[in-house]
């Protein structure tokens, strides 16, 4: 198991040849999309992780600066797709991984055939508690 996919609890289910990449909103983890995964991963290869900070990653992971801005998240984002060689992915995000798809497509547009994004929001603030959490 490699750091990224070690960090960010990567789960890949399904075959076929078309890859869709489910990423989740804030204060949620992959799990948001147990009721869709079944209708998808007869026909394509689905793609499921968990931004850092949310469900069960590793906080040892979690770098306070990194994640200050929506870039962290790209960037991690990015990384799984490349660690795992997908490419023409289908992305859908939810809430702030809408976003996060939306400008790793730009950077990447290589890696996206299609976007899919659900209750975008234009612009998030971050503000960290003492504890690590977001809010």
């Amino acid at each position: 198991m490699g750091i990224v996919e070690e960090a960010h609890n990567v789960n890949i289910v399904g075959s076929g040849t078309q890859v869709i990449v489910l990423a989740h909103g804030f204060l949620t983890d992959q799990s948001v999309w147990k009721h869709l995964l079944p209708h998808l991963v007869d026909d394509c290869k689905v793609v499921l992780y968990d931004n850092m900070g949310a469900g069960t990653t590793n906080p040892d992971f979690f770098d306070f600066e990194r994640y200050s801005t929506l870039e962290g998240f790209v960037y991690d984002l990015l990384a799984i797709l490349e660690e795992f060689q997908l490419s023409s992915c289908i992305f859908v995000g939810h809430s702030v991984s809408a976003i996060v798809g939306a400008i790793a497509s730009i950077m990447r547009p290589d890696v996206f055939s299609k976007l899919v994004l659900i209750s975008a929001s234009p612009r998030y603030a971050f503000i960290y508690c003492h504890k690590g959490c977001c809010i």
